[in-house]
């Protein structure tokens, strides 16, 4: 099926003309429209536009256009504005917003060729490890347990929507964005690769902000080879975003075959989680003796401030939401909710616009910013982050990458574990440390649980040194042979 394909290989099959652009864009239309109303993947879908899109690179091709996604069916994560294109955040108060203006990193993908099907569910604002807080409803992961095989699971999130898109064969590849472990975690419990690259590697400009120094746009899709070749489209230097580094790209695919021999990998001790699963422990040491066998050295190192990543991002964080989601107010674009007074506005504005998980955020975001709370909080919260990254920095003295597990379960079924907010934070363990440090990291899938469903293991690299994280990755993927295939997928019997 056209829709079992890697990006890599319906790259090639294009170009070889096997099949055209529409064909292969029809077959995802198709995709969506039996499956999404079960996966809830996709909030808004552009069929129409895909199509004409389709058919303007089949022209493309026929003149001998060879742009490197051109042709490409993706899912683009409801966070990236969209020129004409409803972009919403996840959230009811930009329901009606709709963009005079493109996302650099969309803009790059349209550049190479890419063609869009819609845009993806997420989290509210990207708040959220579950996918249960967006106001379009939940994301279904297409993974079904073994066992309770009637259980809704959750696809991971902020980006659950882009994951199980993905996972469940409705796009090649999607966007996504990464705050605290949102490609890492939704990519671990939906079987597929996904990697945050360096703050500053992709353009935030055009992104719907979350967490102004946290917000990190990257790329999903079923290989590591996959995400290498849609990283170096979205990548790039953007003088619109005052954070995007001036740096060349690299060809990130080409990367993934050089193998690890010679590398020495870390394994962080202090990764070694209280009441961790066994069995994610074990593949974490069948990761670490895949590596071994393939010619690279293991050695122990220490990140002796980890534990203080969760509760440093959980200041940080709602902190800067505070600020950034200042701007949705009722006046100036988004859902308007009447009032008496301008404050009256102001105030049923945002309580009729944001979700209890949002609203949760901006009052812990704007506590720790006030008056009397702002040294005893958020300050000491920016110096235990410095010294999180120097824990990196003195790791990668020693080492090339580090291999952790990305997630601290496989995923969970709807209305588990969810009525502790401190117990949903915790998903983000694993992740949460790379995003504070700004450091690369990627998920690939590499094993299954005891009720069949993916775990992944994280890679976490140097500052820009992709490259590295996918030779890694991408050496994993090859000694794991994972090929499970998600329950709800064309072809597959889907779920009632």
């Amino acid at each position: 099926m056209l829709t079992d394909l890697t990006l890599a290989v319906a790259r090639a099959g294009l170009a070889r003309r096997d099949f055209s652009a529409t064909e292969l864009t029809q077959a995802h239309v198709d995709a969506v429209e039996a499956l999404n109303p079960t996966l809830n993947a996709l909030i808004t879908v552009t069929a129409d536009q895909a199509l004409a899109q389709a058919r303007a690179a089949d022209a493309a091709l026929a003149s001998g256009d060879d742009r490197p996604l051109l042709g490409l069916p993706l899912a683009i994560k409801d966070l990236f504005c969209t020129k004409g294109v409803r972009t919403t955040a996840g959230s009811r108060i930009l329901g009606p917003f709709v963009p005079p203006y493109e996302s650099t990193v969309t803009a790059n993908l349209l550049r190479d060729g890419a063609v869009f099907l819609g845009k993806a569910n997420l989290d509210e604002f990207a708040m959220g490890s579950s996918n249960m807080t967006s106001a379009y409803g939940a994301v279904v992961n297409p993974w079904k347990r073994r066992q309770d095989a009637d259980a809704v699971l959750v696809p991971g999130g902020s980006s659950g929507g882009s994951a199980a898109a993905v996972a469940g064969r409705i796009a090649l590849g999607a966007t996504g964005t990464d705050t605290g472990g949102s490609i890492r975690q939704p990519a671990s419990f939906c079987g597929i690769a996904g990697i945050k690259p360096t703050y500053g590697r992709c353009s935030r400009w055009g992104i719907v902000a979350f967490a102004s120094s946290l917000d990190q746009a990257g790329p999903f899709a079923r290989t590591v080879e996959d995400c290498a070749i849609l990283l170096r489209s979205m990548a790039g230097h953007d003088p619109k975003d005052s954070t995007s580094a001036d740096r060349p790209v690299p060809d990130f695919a080409a990367a993934c075959a050089r193998g690890v021999r010679g590398l020495r990998i870390g394994v962080p001790r202090e990764y070694r989680a209280d009441g961790m699963p066994g069995e994610i422990e074990a593949l974490w040491q069948q990761g670490l003796a895949w590596l071994r066998a393939e010619g690279a050295e293991i050695v122990d190192v220490s990140l002796p401030h980890t534990k203080y990543g969760l509760a440093t991002y959980y200041i940080v964080a709602p902190a800067e939401a505070s600020s950034n989601l200042a701007r949705y107010d009722g006046v100036r674009f988004g859902l308007r909710a009447d009032g008496g007074d301008l404050r009256e506005l102001y105030e049923h504005t945002r309580a009729e616009g944001f979700g209890e998980e949002v609203r949760r955020r901006v009052l812990i975001g704007t506590y720790v910013l006030s008056a009397g709370y702002y040294d005893a909080y958020y300050l000491r919260a920016q110096k235990v982050r410095a010294l999180i990254l120097r824990d990196f920095t003195d790791a990668f003295a020693q080492v090339d990458a580090l291999l952790t597990p990305t997630a601290p379960s496989a995923a969970f079924a709807q209305g588990e574990n969810m009525d502790d907010p401190v117990a949903m934070y915790l998903n983000d363990v694993f992740t949460v440390p790379a995003s504070m440090a700004g450091v690369p990291a990627m998920s690939v899938p590499a094993g299954l649980d005891g009720n069949g469903l993916p775990l992944g293991l994280q890679i976490i690299g140097r500052p820009f040194d992709e490259e590295t994280v996918f030779a890694v990755a991408a050496a994993i993927e090859r000694a794991a042979g994972f090929d499970a295939l998600p329950a709800i997928r064309p072809g597959a019997v889907a779920a009632e």
